[in-house]
């Protein structure tokens, strides 16, 4: 068979949850890498991912704190150019990927991509693994917690409550998109009841609903 032809660029996400792995592939990354809180990606992993892609350039979007040292390591072994987007959500790394342009130059697209970062809030609800303290606060296993920017900043024992906790904490006047992505915990029509009491409390922002099917997180919000 023919050679098929060389891409310029390929991108590699890492995500959990079919919902996200099918929406990081309809934004053009060619090869999602299933990963997240608990289950990091190995450097070895990224290297099949590579790989398997014909392109020159590959950019990577780790989209966790915790990830971003393998995919940095595969430049070491990898023969590809490879860049790392320090990405460190999973809205972060969308937003990212939706600035990314094909016909753009590599430096371009870095600079845009590590830039477009910066204006996302991310914001997530998650339940406590263990009994624990935080900034005096006592978190009992099983605890709704929500977290922004990697910060704990509420507690609570519903994550509906806890999730619009958080989006007061984040949305401002400069705010336009709220978008939430919902786990696999969580029942669609929860989910969509919720979105109307977001959109009636900031009728003047879009508000987004996607179905994440993330596992650990009931909800992820990102505000732009």
């Amino acid at each position: 068979p023919a050679e098929s032809k060389i891409e310029k660029y390929g991108v590699i996400s890492v995500a959990s949850g079919e919902g996200l792995k099918t929406l990081f592939a309809d934004l053009g990354a060619k090869e999602v890498i299933m990963g997240g809180q608990t289950m990091n990606p190995s450097t070895q992993d990224f290297i099949e991912a590579i790989n398997r892609m014909n392109a020159e350039n590959i950019i990577i979007l780790p989209n966790n704190s915790n990830i971003i040292l393998a995919a940095n390591q595969t430049k070491e072994i990898s023969e590809k150019n490879i860049i790392v987007i320090p990405t460190k959500t999973i809205p972060q790394g969308i937003t990212s990927l939706l600035s990314f342009d094909a016909d753009k130059s590599m430096e371009e697209n870095i600079e845009t991509m590590t830039e477009v970062i910066k204006m996302v809030k991310t914001g997530q609800v998650t339940y406590a693994v263990r009994d624990t303290s935080f900034n005096g606060k006592e978190i009992k296993k099983d605890d709704i917690i929500g977290i922004i920017d990697n910060e704990i900043v509420c507690l609570g024992d519903n994550p509906d409550f806890v999730l619009l906790d958080i989006v007061d904490r984040m949305a401002d006047e400069s705010s336009e998109l709220i978008s939430v992505y919902y786990g696999s915990a969580v029942e669609e029509s929860d989910a969509k009841k919720l979105i109307l009491s977001i959109e009636e409390k900031y009728s003047g922002l879009d508000v987004e609903l996607h179905n994440g099917g993330q596992p650990l997180y009931y909800y992820i919000v990102s505000v732009e």
